[in-house]
């Protein structure tokens, strides 16, 4: 896990998921140092992560006192429950859905439980932050917010992009990423995370962004994608063309099937000199 500081008072845990097919996937959560600690998201999920260690080296987790659950995807929830259990003090912010879909899994405990519904703001001790519905999203769960201290805008999935190379996955920003391949890559990745944008008017679905743009947040810290300093209307212009694409369609059976063969194949083997010699006489 890599570790960013593009603010004084937030922290980026980067981590990165290998995606068949699309790329180098960013998976960030967070930490907003505020009075009273905020951890944005837990990590993935995977059994050979270390999300709460990992966390440690940047915050002691029993001074944690709220973890902000943008949506109860896997790879937001990897270490929700160890944190739980590390961090007595600390409150899980979330939604009424969000808490419903994870009571079919392994329901949280409800005196751990805050629910902060879109436009209502919580009190950190030293700043607010403000809740919002994120443009698109793959959870209607969803919601992202706004920290009107440092103007940092903390957008769960929405910005995403699925990159070129780890490099890339784990950068401390954009800057180095071309912008049209930056572009294509935002737009494939929108069209996989909310394939319902094709049934969305084009003027109903730029209305949605009024929001966000009425923000001008000055960092834009997305799940899927290195920290964004740059201005926020170019990347709401990129995410403005999402109607008009195609929804992704993943491989099918038959792909797969022929993926697993190449696999399995490995390398051609290497003929003998005298095969080459016996195959011309």
């Amino acid at each position: 896990m890599q570790f960013h500081r593009p603010i004084r008072d937030v922290t980026v845990l980067n981590d990165f998921a290998e995606v068949p097919s699309l790329g180098v996937l960013p998976v960030n959560a967070f930490v907003l140092h505020a009075e009273q600690p905020l951890v944005v998201d837990t990590g993935l999920g995977n059994a050979d992560k270390t999300y709460l260690d990992d966390l440690a080296t940047v915050i002691d987790p029993a001074d944690v006192r709220w973890i902000y659950l943008t949506h109860p995807d896997r790879d937001h929830t990897g270490g929700l429950y160890d944190l739980l259990d590390a961090a007595p003090q600390a409150k899980v912010v979330t939604t009424f859905l969000s808490v419903g879909i994870l009571s079919t899994e392994r329901p949280l405990p409800m005196d751990r439980v805050f629910l902060l519904n879109p436009g209502q703001s919580l009190n950190l001790g030293d700043r607010r932050i403000t809740a919002f519905k994120t443009p698109v999203y793959d959870s209607p769960a969803t919601t992202g917010f706004l920290d009107e201290s440092t103007g940092a805008c903390f957008s769960s999935d929405c910005f995403g992009a699925p990159l070129a190379s780890i490099e890339q996955a784990s950068a401390d920003g954009i800057d180095g990423i071309p912008a049209d391949d930056l572009r294509a890559a935002q737009l494939l990745w929108t069209s996989v995370e909310s394939p319902w944008l094709a049934n969305v008017p084009p003027g109903t679905f730029q209305r949605s962004l009024d929001g966000l743009r009425a923000m001008n947040p000055s960092l834009v810290l997305s799940t899927h994608l290195p920290p964004t300093t740059t201005p926020i209307g170019g990347l709401l212009e990129t995410l403005g063309q999402a109607p008009s694409m195609t929804p992704f369609v993943g491989p099918d059976q038959a792909a797969l099937e022929a993926m697993l063969a190449g696999l399995h194949a490995g390398p051609p083997a290497q003929r003998a000199p005298e095969d080459d010699l016996s195959a011309t006489t």
